[in-house]
C-alpha cells in the first residue's frame, strides 16, 4: 500500500520577491525564480494522481489574511492558497493566478510554519502520515523568534520535517555566500537556521543548490510486488527422494516507458455520445480546454446487392482467421482451446549447467530476485544451501517457471549471489529454440573465392597497419583507465546514467502542465552527460585518431545533391559546334516531323532549367497535336512513344516537375474530350508502360509521393486534383 503524505509548501510573495539579481546571472524575479523549484514538485505530484499525495499551498506576506488562527495576533499577511487535498490540473490552473508578488512587506514566516503545522494536525489526525513543511523566502520579512523552542518541540512530536529554501542564502556545502547582504536577512537567516537545527528532521539550502538538482532527473522508486510465491521445487514432490523449498519471487530489474499519449478533441458544447472504446477519466479532465476522446469501430464485407458494395456487421458475428501464406483459415473457439497449454502453477528445476557453458546473449526479458518466504527458518536454511553449493560448484540451475494456473511456461537460469545480509537467487528468462536465430556471416580475417582459396591479402582485409592502429585507438579510448586517471572509481555510474528518452518526455509535458505558453527549454545537461565522448580524452587521444583516419584512407563523403544542378552542355572536343555546322538552323527547336531526335538535340545543349521548360512545352505541343490530327488511333503509337522519351529524358535530366505537371494537365485534357473527343482509350494504354507520374521511387528530387502516383494512375474517369504536387 502507497505511503500517504501531506505536504505544505509556504510561499513568500512579499514586495521584495520581485527583484531581480543581475549579480548571479539571473534574467527573472526573485519569485519566478524560486517558483521553478516548487512547480518541478508539485507537477511531479499531479503527474503521481494518487489521492494519498495531499497538497496544500500557503502565502507569506500577502496583502489580505485568510488562515483559520487569524484571530490572533501575529498570524497577518498569511493566507491559504489551498487546503490540504490532493492536487489536480485544475487546481494548478487555479494556483497560477494566486502566485504573484503583492504589495506588502509585512508578514512573519515562523507564523506561517505554525500556521502549517495546524493545518497538517487538522488534517492528519493521528493517521499515518509523512508530514512536511517547506519554506520558501527571501529571508526579507521580520520574524518573532521567541517561541521557536516550543514550535519545533511540536513539529518533532507531530514528526513533522521541515525544508528551508532560501533566495541567496549562505550555503558553505554549495559553496554560495552572499555579499553585501542586509542587516535584516542576515539576522533572519540565522533564525532560520537556528529553528532547522532544533527539528530532528529538517533541512536548510540555499535556492540555488535547489534548482540545479532540478536538471538531475528525479528517479521513481516503485515498490517490488512478488511474480510468485510457493514452492521451488527438485525432482517430483510426491515421489521421493525430491527438494521442496518456500520461496518468494520479486522484480529486480523492470523496464521503463516513457509517457503514453492519450487522443483528445478541442471541448465543444455539443459532442458526440458514440461507443467507447478507449476513453480518458473526465474526472481528471475537468477544467482543461480538451476532452475525453470518444472512439467506435465498425467491421464491414462486400456485398454486391447493398448500397455502395459493403455492408456492415456485427462484432459478435466475426470469427477469428489465422494467415497461411494469402489465405484465412478459421479456427472455431472450441478447437482454438486445444492449442492452448493447460499449465499449473510450479516453479521446478529441471537441471544445470557450469558457468563457463553459458553465453550472457542469452539472457532475455528482465531479472527477478528469489529468496525464502519470510519467517520460514527451514526454507531459509535450505535455500542457503542451494545457494552456496551452486556458487561452490560454479553452477547455474535452469528451472521451469508457471507464475499461475494457465499461464504459458518460461525457462529460467538461476544464478546464486551471496551477500552480508542476503542469500538469494537471481534469474533471467531463457530463449526457446524458435527465439535463437543463426547468421552466417564472412569471415572478418579472410577471403574466401569461389575456387575455394583462401586469401589473407585483399583490398577488404584490414591491413596490419590498420590493425595496429585500431588496436591503438581502442586502448586510449578505455573509459575504465580515464576513470582511474580522473579519480573517479567509475566514469559512468549507474545511478547517474538516464534514459534520454523517458526523462526528456517527463521533462516536456511538466513544463507545459506548469507553463502551457512557455516553450519547452532545453535539453538538461544531465541528460546529455554520455550521449558523447569527453572533450578532454578526445583531445588526448587526436593523435591516435589521425592516426587511424590516415591508416583506414578515410575520406569525406560529398552530400548527394537533392536539387537541381545546372547541366552542362556537351562540347566536342575540337571546339566547331559541329550541329549547327551540318543542322538546318532549327537547333532546339522540336519539330512534328522528327520530334524525338529534336528533343533529344535540344536537352544535349540546354545548360540549366530556364532552357529545358521551353523544350519540354515543345515537346507537349507535339504530343497533343498528334493525339488531337490522330484518324482514329492511326498516331496513338507515335504519341506513346514521345511520352516515353519525354518521360526517361527529362528524369535523367533531373527535371520530374516539368513531366508531371504536363501528364496531369494531359489526362486532364483527355479525360474531357479537349483533344478530338473521347481519348480515354489512350489513358488506359499509357498504364501499360508506366507513363504516369514520375514518383519520389525513381527520382528523389519528385515531389509526388508513391502513392500519390497510384491514385492518379488509378483515377480512370474522375477529374483530377488541379495541384497533386507542386509544379516546377
Amino acid at each position: 500500500m502507497a505511503e500517504k503524505e501531506a505536504t505544505i509548501f509556504i510561499l513568500d510573495l512579499g514586495a521584495s520577491m520581485a527583484r531581480v539579481n543581475r549579480n548571479n546571472g539571473r534574467n527573472e524575479s526573485d519569485l519566478d525564480w524560486s517558483m521553478r523549484y516548487v512547480w518541478d514538485r508539485i507537477t511531479d505530484i499531479v503527474a503521481a494522481n494518487r489521492k494519498t499525495l495531499c497538497v496544500g499551498i500557503l502565502g507569506l506576506r500577502t496583502d489580505e489574511t485568510s488562515n483559520q488562527l487569524q484571530a490572533d495576533d501575529g498570524y497577518e499577511n498569511i493566507s491559504v492558497l489551498q487546503e490540504l487535498g490532493q492536487m489536480t490540473m485544475p487546481n494548478l490552473r487555479s494556483l497560477q493566478s494566486h502566485i504573484k508578488v503583492n504589495q506588502t512587506s509585512s508578514g512573519d514566516a515562523i507564523s506561517a510554519v505554525v500556521v502549517a503545522v495546524d493545518m497538517i494536525d487538522s488534517f492528519t489526525k493521528k493517521l499515518k502520515y509523512m508530514r512536511r513543511i517547506i519554506l520558501v523566502t527571501d529571508g526579507e520579512g521580520e520574524l518573532d523568534t521567541d517561541d521557536v523552542d516550543d514550535i519545533a518541540n511540536k513539529m518533532n512530536d507531530s514528526k513533522i520535517s521541515l525544508t528551508v529554501l532560501g533566495v541567496d542564502f549562505d550555503d558553505a556545502e554549495f559553496g554560495y555566500k552572499e555579499e553585501d547582504k542586509t542587516a535584516v536577512k542576515a539576522t533572519n537567516e540565522k533564525a532560520l537556521r537556528a529553528l532547522v537545527s532544533k527539528c530532528d528532521n529538517g533541512d536548510f539550502a540555499t535556492m540555488a543548490a535547489a534548482i540545479d538538482e532540478l536538471e538531475m532527473p528525479r528517479i521513481k522508486t516503485v515498490k517490488p510486488y512478488k511474480t510468485y510465491d510457493g514452492l521451488l521445487t527438485l525432482g517430483n514432490p510426491e515421489l521421493s527422494p525430491s527438494m521442496s523449498i518456500n520461496v518468494e519471487r520479486y522484480f529486480k530489474t523492470h523496464l521503463a516507458r516513457p509517457l503514453g499519449a492519450s487522443t483528445v478533441v478541442v471541448k465543444s458544447e455539443q459532442v458526440a455520445s458514440t461507443q467507447s472504446t478507449k476513453t480518458l477519466d473526465d474526472d481528471a479532465m475537468e477544467g482543461v480546454e480538451f476532452c475525453a476522446a470518444k472512439q467506435t469501430r465498425s467491421y464491414k464485407v462486400d456485398d454486391p446487392e447493398a448500397p455502395g458494395g459493403k455492408r456492415d456487421v456485427e462484432f459478435e458475428s466475426l470469427a477469428k482467421g489465422y494467415e497461411y501464406g494469402r489465405t484465412a483459415v478459421h479456427i472455431s473457439e472450441s478447437e482454438h482451446n486445444i492449442t492452448k497449454l493447460e499449465t499449473q502453477k510450479c516453479f521446478s528445476i529441471l537441471g544445470f549447467i557450469p558457468f563457463n557453458s553459458y553465453e550472457p546473449f542469452l539472457s532475455m526479458g528482465e531479472a527477478c530476485v528469489t529468496h525464502a518466504r519470510a519467517f520460514d527458518e527451514r526454507s531459509e536454511i535450505a535455500l542457503s544451501s542451494l545457494v552456496w553449493a551452486l556458487s561452490e560448484l560454479e553452477s547455474y540451475a535452469i528451472a521451469r517457471l508457471v507464475t499461475k494456473d494457465g499461464k504459458e511456461p518460461q525457462l529460467v537460469l538461476l544464478a546464486p549471489h551471496i551477500d552480508n545480509d542476503i542469500e538469494c537467487l537471481y534469474d533471467v528468462p531463457l530463449p526457446f529454440a524458435e527465439d535463437v536465430r543463426a547468421y552466417r556471416f564472412p569471415p572478418l580475417d579472410k577471403v574466401m573465392t569461389v575456387s575455394g582459396q583462401t586469401l589473407t591479402q585483399h583490398r577488404l582485409l584490414p591491413s596490419d597497419e590498420l590493425n595496429e592502429a585500431m588496436s591503438d585507438y581502442v586502448d586510449a579510448m578505455d573509459l575504465t583507465e580515464y576513470a582511474k586517471s580522473s579519480g573517479a572509481a567509475d566514469h559512468m555510474p549507474m545511478d547517474e546514467t538516464f534514459n534520454p528518452a523517458i526523462h526528456r518526455i517527463n521533462h516536456a509535458v511538466k513544463t507545459r502542465a506548469a507553463h502551457p505558453d512557455r516553450p519547452i527549454s532545453k535539453m538538461p545537461p544531465a541528460l546529455l552527460l554520455h550521449s558523447a565522448p569527453p572533450d578532454d580524452l578526445v583531445k588526448r587521444v587526436q593523435e591516435r585518431i589521425d592516426a587511424l583516419i590516415e591508416a583506414a584512407e578515410v575520406k569525406k563523403v560529398p552530400p548527394k545533391a537533392k536539387g537541381r544542378r545546372n547541366r552542362e552542355a556537351v562540347k566536342p572536343i575540337s571546339g566547331l559546334d559541329v550541329d549547327a555546322l551540318l543542322g538546318d538552323g532549327k537547333n532546339g527547336q522540336v519539330s512534328e516531323e522528327n520530334p524525338i531526335p529534336d528533343f533529344k538535340q535540344a536537352l544535349a545543349g540546354a545548360s540549366d532549367t530556364s532552357s529545358i521548360r521551353p523544350i519540354a512545352k515543345q515537346m507537349g505541343t507535339v504530343v497533343r497535336s498528334l493525339v488531337t490530327n490522330s484518324f482514329g488511333t492511326s498516331k496513338d503509337a507515335q504519341a506513346l512513344e514521345c511520352l516515353r522519351v519525354m518521360r526517361e529524358e527529362l528524369t535523367n535530366a533531373e527535371e520530374p516537375g516539368l513531366y508531371n505537371a504536363f501528364v496531369t494537365d494531359f489526362k486532364k485534357s483527355l479525360l474531357s474530350g479537349e483533344l478530338g473527343g473521347d481519348r480515354r482509350e489512350l489513358w488506359y494504354q499509357m498504364q501499360k508502360p508506366p507513363l504516369g507520374l514520375i514518383s519520389k521511387g525513381e527520382s528523389e528530387i519528385s515531389d509526388v509521393t508513391d502513392e500519390q502516383a497510384k491514385e492518379v494512375r488509378n483515377s480512370n474517369g474522375r477529374a483530377m486534383d488541379d495541384e497533386p504536387f507542386n509544379r516546377r
